[in-house]
């Protein structure tokens, strides 16, 4: 299925500010599930883009405004060829030993460790006590089963996190968004010492689906490493294993690693985020024009700073 999407993310400054400095991983990704076709990235106002690829092979796009500016606005626009999801069975991915068997063959380390956003609390060990999650059965099986159980568990309720919230902040409530759904089964499957990792695109919401997440935003979802399967993806916030109407952007070890935009800004400003997504089969009627999904309002930092954009940015990944 071939999709077109929409990115876009504005920014704006009251009053203006001197200089801005900003990094945007909204390039879909070309592998052997998917392929980008087209890609365009355009930026007002207008500067200069230096692209290269980041330790994951994610795109990403780097660029400098020196000048005085009251508003950036990133508009990224692509289309998509996704291949539809294949259906794995348990015992396509073999047992314990032999996963273990290919882990130790592999180079995937740093998706077996604990990261910033994805790090072992003593809630998450009585959340793996309540799940009985242990070694047992078949590993895909196993995380199937995960996946089930956290979309039953756990309530989708949009703006219950901040972005810096710890994880604790969502096993304590038992509800979040699709950002702290995946870091909590990131973190569960990385401790039965599978290789385990964030994704971050956009889902094709049909109407039929029913998907929890919100549209008109980003998602986000894991990939667990199956030996013979490869990266396998399961999406926690709608109990779907990946398929075709999940368009991946780019992954890393959680949610540090692939922020939509991240950067810096030179002043002293009340800033405004704005975003909105839209994602459409290629078949379909161009979407009409629609208001931001996310708007978020800052009051002024401390004058002659440099102030982070990604506390802001990350929200509109949390829908």
């Amino acid at each position: 299925m071939a999709y077109s999407v929409r990115h876009i993310t504005s920014f704006r400054y009251e009053p203006a500010v001197r200089e801005s400095v900003m990094e945007v991983r909204m390039q879909p990704r070309t592998d052997f599930r998917q392929r980008c076709l087209s890609f365009t990235l355009d930026v007002l106002p207008r500067a200069t883009m230096l692209m290269y690829r980041d330790f994951y092979g994610n795109a990403v796009h780097h660029f400098d405004i020196p000048q005085k500016h009251a508003l950036i606005e990133v508009t990224a626009q692509a289309i998509v060829d996704v291949l539809p999801a294949q259906d794995f069975q348990p015992e396509d991915a073999g047992d314990w030993s032999d996963l273990d068997a290919r882990v130790a063959q592999t180079d995937y380390w740093e998706m077996l460790l604990p990261s910033q956003y994805a790090a072992p609390t003593e809630l998450l060990e009585k959340l793996a006590s309540e799940l009985e999650l242990q070694r047992r059965g078949k590993p895909l099986a196993l995380l199937q089963e995960l996946n089930a159980r956290l979309y039953e568990m756990f309530d989708y309720v949009p703006n219950t996190t901040n972005v810096d919230s710890p994880i604790n902040d969502a096993l304590e409530a038992r509800r979040g968004v699709c950002q702290d759904f995946a870091h909590i089964m990131i973190t569960l499957v990385r401790g039965l010492k599978i290789p385990c990792r964030y994704v971050s695109g956009y889902l094709y919401h049909e109407d039929k689906a029913h998907d929890r997440s919100a549209a008109g935003a980003t998602h986000a979802w894991v990939e667990a490493y199956l030996g013979d399967l490869g990266w396998v993806a399961f999406d926690p916030t709608n109990n779907l294993q990946g398929c075709e109407r999940h368009i991946r952007v780019a992954v890393g070890r959680d949610y540090a690693d692939v922020p939509p935009t991240r950067g810096v800004y030179k002043g002293d400003a009340s800033s405004e985020l704005s975003v909105m997504v839209a994602v459409s089969p290629m078949n379909a009627p161009e979407p009409e024009e629609l208001p931001p999904t996310t708007v978020i309002r800052s009051k002024p930092l401390s004058a002659e700073t440099m102030a982070e954009f990604a506390q802001q940015q990350q929200q509109q990944q949390q829908q």
